[in-house]
């Protein structure tokens, strides 16, 4: 598996409850992205940084996602284009599923 973190400086700093409504409204366009296993969104505790935190069964399902169109709209919704950074996962310890899941 691979991990994505993608991250954007602000504009302007935002709150917990704005950074709240603007992740909420992206966030259903991230149901059943193919090759996508979770994402955690991001925000810095002063509000100036953003971003996300994914799961992926493949860095071919990840660049997949992160083409031109996708940056364009990260930049116009946030104001700021992203930066993206790829991190093997080869062990993933689930506690909610209660599972160790390594790669094959």
């Amino acid at each position: 598996m691979i991990t994505a973190l993608v991250q954007f400086r602000l504009p302007q700093p935002v709150s917990r409850e704005q950074a709240r409504a603007l992740f909420a409204a992206s966030a259903p366009s991230y149901r059943d992205v193919p090759g996508l296993v979770r994402k955690y969104y991001l925000l810095s505790e002063d509000g100036t940084t953003a971003g996300g935190v994914y799961l992926w069964k493949s860095r071919a399902d990840a660049e997949r996602l992160y083409d031109a169109q996708w940056r364009r709209t990260i930049e116009e919704r946030y104001g700021a284009p992203p930066s993206v950074t790829y991190f093997a996962s080869p062990v993933v310890v689930d506690n909610l599923a209660g599972s160790i899941e390594t790669e094959s």
